[in-house]
């Protein structure tokens, strides 16, 4: 396999399958060998790409028709555990986006196919690969413990973004499908397992399912005494004020992204602006002999960092590494279902109003 490009197939042709598809035409170490959606997005992916690829509509058929050797889904999150075993057990390596699943079993249970089948697992954390968010957790770790983090990422939709926020709804809350790169951060940041969860949330609209919440707000404590929240929201209701706060807080002080373009107005719902950071703030706690503040905050320009499309491309050149160098993919399978037990007890915690010991849902 590794005297040719590996021929991997996307599987969903939305927003994330199309940056995905992009980022394999650009890497040599892939040959983008079909394109899977039910609808009309691959034939527009594919004039996208300027290029005669394959379609198909079923997965399994064209695994069999252009012999890959890698799956990318993109889908809707409540197909991915069945999508990914069935491309596993076809013998594929596989790239999913987050979550693995919908469910901690059903995370556990990819994750202990692809590891029997000898294949790669990766799970598509984007801001692990951003050179910035990685020295925002670099300066987390400066600040002592235990730490506070406060995050959110809320998005007033309409459209198109709002379409597919009710499609997303259909089997995960916001807190989950978005929550779980923010709360793989905070682990990152404290280093420490989390302990319980609170949440709360709230249906605002009578278009999505009964029993689902387009605003939500969770509550994490850590093992080390560390705390963090997060809130996420959906919907044409939501507010643009405060809507991407990204602080965490220690002894030693604070450090946080102020992203004013990208936090500014409009840009709540643009998938582009999610990523990006501009700028890090470092503030000192340490005061001086006339309790005036020893130092002055410090600031570190992000210039030049990876718009989404780039990091889209690192994200896939790690997935080809994992699979020409044999990398050992185990610490990042086992952090992908320990982010989602969380989010997952938060759901739970939202729906039957009481905290959730994380042992209870893994």
């Amino acid at each position: 396999m590794a005297d040719r490009a590996l021929r991997v197939l996307v599987v969903g042709c939305g927003n994330m399958g199309a940056a995905h598809a992009l980022a394999y035409q650009a890497l040599p170490e892939f040959t983008l060998c079909g394109l899977v959606a039910r609808g009309d997005s691959k034939h527009r992916l594919r004039q996208q790409l300027g290029a005669d690829i394959p379609l198909f509509d079923d997965m399994q058929v064209a695994i069999i028709q252009t012999q890959a050797d890698a799956v990318c889904i993109a889908t809707w999150p409540d197909s991915h555990e069945v999508l990914a075993l069935t491309a596993l057990a076809a013998g594929c390596h596989v790239f999913i986006e987050k979550p693995v699943a919908t469910t901690v079993s059903g995370a556990k249970r990819v994750v202990a196919t692809a590891q029997l089948a000898g294949k790669k697992l990766v799970v598509g954390y984007i801001l692990r690969h951003h050179p910035v968010w990685q020295q925002y957790i670099e300066l987390a770790h400066t600040l002592g413990k235990p730490l506070v983090m406060r995050m959110n990422l809320n998005q007033q939709s309409a459209g198109a973004a709002w379409h597919t926020h009710k499609m997303l709804m259909q089997s995960l809350s916001p807190i989950v499908d978005c929550g779980v790169h923010y709360l793989d951060v905070m682990c990152q940041m404290t280093q420490s397992s989390p302990l319980s969860v609170s949440a709360i949330g709230v249906r605002l609209t009578d278009q999505i399912p009964a029993k689902q919440f387009n605003y939500g707000q969770l509550q994490v404590r850590f093992a080390d005494g560390s705390v963090g929240w997060y809130e996420a929201g959906w919907g044409p209701m939501m507010s643009q004020t405060a809507f991407f706060i990204k602080d965490v807080i220690g002894p030693e002080g604070s450090a946080s992204i102020v992203a004013r373009e990208a936090g500014g107005e409009g840009q709540s719902a643009s998938v582009e602006a999610h990523t990006r950071t501009e700028s890090l703030r470092l503030h000192h706690s340490r005061l001086s002999a006339d309790g005036e503040f020893a130092a002055p905050d410090e600031w570190i320009s992000a210039d030049g960092e990876p718009d989404h499309y780039e990091l889209c491309r690192l994200e896939q050149n790690f997935f080809a590494r994992a699979i020409l160098d044999d990398n050992d993919l185990t610490q990042h399978q086992q952090q992908a279902i320990e982010s989602l037990a969380v989010v997952l007890a938060a759901d739970l915690a939202a729906r039957e109003q009481r905290m959730v010991n994380i042992k209870e849902i893994s």
